[in-house]
């Protein structure tokens, strides 16, 4: 699976599966990042975001974020992380979540997860 793809189940459920290789692995449960990265768009004040797995030793890999806001807002991680919570639920809310003045992006513009994860796991 490259691209990202949704599913549907008989009860008319979506689900988003994402690409194989960005799934989150935390406590042998399977996390899209799609998922999450909408959850965050959802906030009135975010104007990128993106979600990656970084190595864990309790869990595998926990849940972190990289999200840039509307200038001048006084967001924190806090009440960030808490409105992932009232979208998402405790398990799939990330752990951390850094903020940026802008994500980085590859030639086509698109927001490069392997890059994030790269500026965290080493910091």
């Amino acid at each position: 699976m490259n691209r990202a793809e949704t599913k549907q189940d008989e009860d008319g459920y979506e689900f988003v599966t994402g690409r194989l290789k960005e799934m989150i692995i935390k406590g042998g449960e399977d996390i899209a990042p799609r998922e999450i990265d909408e959850a965050l768009y959802r906030h009135p004040v975010a104007i990128e975001a993106a979600v990656f797995a970084c190595p864990c030793s309790d869990y595998r890999q926990r849940v972190e974020a990289a999200i840039s806001i509307d200038e001048g807002t006084d967001l924190n991680e806090i009440a960030l992380r808490d409105f992932c919570r009232d979208h998402l639920g405790t398990f799939k809310m990330p752990d951390r979540i850094c903020f940026l003045d802008e994500l980085p992006k590859g030639p086509s513009g698109k927001v490069q997860r392997r890059r994030l994860v790269e500026l965290f796991v080493e910091a």
